[in-house]
């Protein structure tokens, strides 16, 4: 079988089926993979609304299995090349409803995968439960995995802060459905031209959080091309894998429009720079603390006299700033960094950790 050169196939869809697309992806490969696979969620019988007309459901065959044991099968098939492609710090992303998301974790977990949050879409506008005979159904979820527990993923903590008006993000995200103008529509019958179109602020937030500019990510069943239309806004690479012609039509169309800034700094996000390591005997080697001065704990409870070089001396014990912390509450681990506290000339105590600070800004080291 051929195997498909990555740059020939970086921004464009691939018509085919994923798991036969996928195959001929090299391994360790794609950064981040977004899945909207089928839910399985034929409705069996036609379903109306009180006023008699028809809810437009989803009948497409693309979302018809003879069974859940035929369902799982394919799951599991397309999610095992998933993951043979995926780089080894890269994350994936799942989404689906009640009918299929908890079969979907759970294949994911048999194949080693290692969840990292689900996330409830909540949406604002839901579809209304018509018969009155359960809850709405309100929400979406979406897993969150790496192929790993020791994965050194992607993820913006800091961006996501900023999306949210400086507030954590948390896993519950409240967005509307797709409607309106982001809509995409069969030009002839006017009607939905993809049932299950998902808004682009559902992916805008998805990428933001687990990508880097450049990235690479892949959508193997692409639809009408979300995914492709915000990793294009936000500077990112993707490949589109789509076995329907009309979806693909519309998907390339829309990216197509797609106008992006050439100003590089409408790319940037909020990130926090690695702080540059500093051992304590820096502080003492610039004489911001001297050989026989003495450090305390916030309250005074416990103190310790620095030596020449850069180790305490608490009563009989001897050890870095953090040993000596930890032994004086009594604990395995300690920042030493911030329980040890010095007297300035001012006759404060004082946290050693703004020494650290202004070495770093020596180093030119500016915090977010």
């Amino acid at each position: 079988m051929s195997t498909y050169h990555l740059d020939k196939i970086l921004n464009t869809v691939i018509n085919a089926d994923c798991i036969e697309a996928m195959k001929q992806i090299a391994d360790n490969t794609i950064d981040v993979i977004f899945a909207d696979p089928p839910y399985n969620l034929q409705l069996g019988e036609a379903l109306r609304r009180p006023d008699n007309t028809d809810v437009k459901g989803v009948y497409e065959e693309w979302d018809s299995f003879e069974s859940i044991a035929e369902y799982d099968k394919y799951t599991k098939a397309w999610m095992q090349e998933a993951r043979r492609i995926l780089k080894e710090n890269g994350t994936i992303w799942v989404i689906g409803s009640y009918h299929n998301i908890f079969r979907v974790g759970y294949i994911m977990q048999d194949l080693g995968f290692w969840i990292l949050n689900d996330i409830i879409w909540n949406k604002t506008n839901p579809m209304p439960n018509f018969k009155g005979t359960r809850f709405t159904n309100a929400h979406e979820t979406l897993i969150w995995a790496t192929k790993n527990p020791k994965a050194k993923y992607t993820f913006k903590y800091e961006a996501m802060k900023a999306l949210n008006d400086d507030v954590q993000m948390r896993s519950t995200w409240e967005i509307p459905l797709c409607t309106g103008n982001e809509r995409l529509k069969n030009k002839t019958t006017g009607e939905k031209l993809h049932p299950t179109q998902k808004p682009e602020a559902l992916l805008y937030r998805v990428i933001m959080a687990s990508t880097n500019v450049g990235d690479i990510i892949l959508d193997p069943f692409f639809g009408t091309g979300t995914t492709g239309a915000v990793a294009k806004k936000l500077g990112r690479q993707f490949i589109g894998i789509e076995k329907d012609t009309a979806y693909i039509a519309g998907a390339k169309e829309r990216i197509a429009a797609i106008k992006v800034s050439s100003d590089e700094t409408a790319l940037e996000y909020s990130c926090k720079r690695k702080a540059p390591k500093v051992p304590f005997g820096a502080v003492i080697e610039r004489g911001l603390i001297a050989p026989g001065d003495i450090l305390y704990d916030e309250k005074k409870l416990h103190k310790a006299i620095v030596r020449s070089d850069g180790t305490l001396k608490m009563k009989n014990e001897v050890g870095s700033i953090h040993q000596l912390g930890a032994k004086a509450q009594n604990s395995v681990t300690c920042n030493g960094w911030v329980y040890w506290h010095f007297i300035n000339e001012q006759k404060k105590l004082v946290c050693i950790d703004t020494l650290r600070e202004l070495i770093r800004a020596e180093m030119g080291y500016v915090g977010e």
